[in-house]
């Protein structure tokens, strides 16, 4: 029978395709690069893939419904609200971790994980799995905004540079189902050490936001990501889902 032990959760939920809701916290996956929940690529046939939503959903099938534990490596340095975690299904010998970097749904992140994924990714990226069957910019290049960033898998093309990262970094995106935050990417927010501005519903700037650079299913996202809130926003406003 399961125990909950500290660190435990019986039913996480699973926020995007490297992070977790256990419980007590929420654990971005450490030692990874997992795609934004609202990251689109490019599939193996040249087509567009909302390839952030196919990382969620490969972590949650992961999962399969089974209690995760997470080892607790600290507070994540992006937000304090977070903390950083190896993630284990019950049952299970190889981290969550390990798992999405092998299947081409994540890469490895040496920074914090020192290439101990490396070779995982090498077999993913041979093998074209997830990710690299297709074309795609590296999720931190992504999230960071940086549409020159250098291109990735198995089916990108010299010849289709400029039509590849239109296709990336699309100038009016669809809303992910849920998720109506708006992000903008904004110098001025460099002010308060962010890389953009994030607005909700009830903020008077929202209508006029008319093609926002990122999507976002929670403030807590969007703040994780680097972004404040929109200061004509009124106090205590919460998006509708």
């Amino acid at each position: 029978m399961f125990s909950a032990t500290p660190g435990w959760a019986a039913s996480p939920i699973v926020r995007d395709g490297g992070t977790l809701e256990l419980a007590d916290a929420t654990y971005r996956l450490d030692g990874i690069d997992a795609p934004a929940f609202d990251q689109i690529c490019i599939d193996d046939h040249a087509d567009s893939w909302t390839c952030g939503v196919e990382a969620r959903d490969q972590l949650a099938s992961l999962i399969g419904g089974r209690p995760v534990r997470c080892e607790d490596l600290g507070v994540d340095a992006a937000t304090r609200k977070r903390h950083v975690g190896l993630c284990t299904v019950e049952g299970e010998t190889t981290s969550l971790n390990q798992l999405l970097v092998r299947q081409g749904f994540a890469l490895n992140f040496e920074p914090s994980a020192k290439g101990r994924f490396r070779e995982d990714e090498a077999g993913a990226k041979d093998n074209r799995r997830g990710l690299w069957k297709g074309c795609f910019v590296a999720p931190q290049e992504f999230r960071g905004g940086r549409k020159d960033g250098a291109l990735l898998g198995g089916s990108c093309r010299t010849d289709k540079d400029r039509e590849i990262r239109a296709a990336l970094f699309p100038e009016e995106s669809a809303m992910p189902s849920g998720c109506s935050i708006k992000g903008k990417f904004a110098v001025r927010a460099r002010v308060t050490g962010n890389v953009g501005i994030y607005h909700l519903q009830a903020c008077r700037s929202y209508p006029a936001m008319t093609k926002p650079d990122r999507w976002f299913c929670s403030e807590d996202d969007a703040q994780a990501a680097g972004f404040r809130k929109a200061y004509n926003c009124r106090a205590n406003v919460h998006p509708r889902m």
